[in-house]
């Protein structure tokens, strides 16, 4: 890392002038962002988040979080003896897990962004998907990979029927940054867990979103010898899938990933969570800090 503290003024100023036209392009647009990985564990990487989140809001976009909680959700059921149980990569989820999901997310995680982007400066407001009737959701029918006749039951795990993004609109409008935990709720107003990747790339559809900015902890989507694919189409990503070069946990990311890039989302970054500023990085200059998929 270099001292950033030593960079000559006119240094700065040209670190400052090449980050122009980004600010200019992307001015009044709005950015989704999921929060996840080391970078929400590690309190330098969170305090980076914090200020880059607020940086995007005064130089004029929308910044919309959508955090996970997967390490947090571990460490409480672990605290009250209960054993985390995954099914093709979705947690499941009894109602006693879903208590601790819902406190978990929506109390101490939450709340803990909250705090780290007023710290930096910014106006954070906690929602979960209740909030304003944010997502609608029902409960997920999980066909098994391997035979399409046999389903899963993972229990309260959401499938999202609707989002409406009013709440979320009007407090853009009003210079607040949402923070938005991925708990939905259902006609018998019963909560659901939701993937977080799948909640930040519906919500970026909906709000027609510039960017869906995916933080993670790797260095984005590698090919098969572990080399960073930086710029992908929705077409090549699809033959990635196809030859098992994306597979396990990327895949519910990468797939919420390209819904949003074939809906209308013009640009999905998945990025690397543990590097300091990796979101200013990729989204303010021409280096690319991870991979890049655009709708066309």
């Amino acid at each position: 890392m270099t001292d950033l503290l030593n960079i000559a003024p006119r240094d700065k100023a040209e670190i400052l002038a090449q980050a122009l036209p980004y600010i200019r392009q992307f001015h009044g647009k709005t950015m989704v962002i999921k929060y996840g990985g080391n970078a929400m564990t590690d309190p330098e990487l969170q305090a980076d988040f914090a200020e880059d989140v607020v940086l995007l809001k005064l130089v004029g976009m929308n910044p919309v979080v959508v955090h996970g909680g997967g390490p947090q959700i571990e460490a409480a059921l672990s605290r009250l003896g209960k054993k985390g149980e995954f099914i093709q990569g979705m947690r499941v989820t009894d109602a006693e897990t879903m208590e601790v999901v819902e406190w978990v997310l929506a109390g101490e995680v939450q709340q803990d962004i909250v705090g780290l982007i007023n710290q930096a400066g910014g106006k954070a407001v906690g929602l979960t998907g209740r909030d304003g009737g944010l997502i609608r959701a029902r409960k997920l029918k999980m066909v098994d990979n391997a035979d399409p006749n046999k389903e899963h039951d993972v229990g309260q795990v959401g499938d999202i029927v609707a989002i409406d993004p009013s709440v979320v609109m009007a407090l853009q409008d009003d210079q607040f940054i949402p923070v938005i935990s991925p708990i939905g709720f259902g006609e018998q107003n019963e909560s659901y867990n939701i993937n977080a990747d799948v909640v930040a790339g519906k919500l970026a559809t909906v709000l027609k979103a510039e960017k869906l900015v995916l933080l993670t902890n790797t260095p984005g989507v590698l090919d098969k010898s572990g080399k960073l694919l930086t710029d992908l189409t929705a077409r090549e990503i699809d033959e990635l899938f196809a030859d098992g070069t994306i597979s396990g946990g990327m895949l519910p990311k990468i797939s919420g990933a390209l819904d949003a890039a074939k809906s209308g989302v013009n640009s999905v970054h998945i990025i690397d969570g543990r590097v300091p500023h990796a979101m200013l990085l990729e989204i303010l200059t021409d280096q690319a800090y991870g991979t890049m998929i655009r709708s066309h």
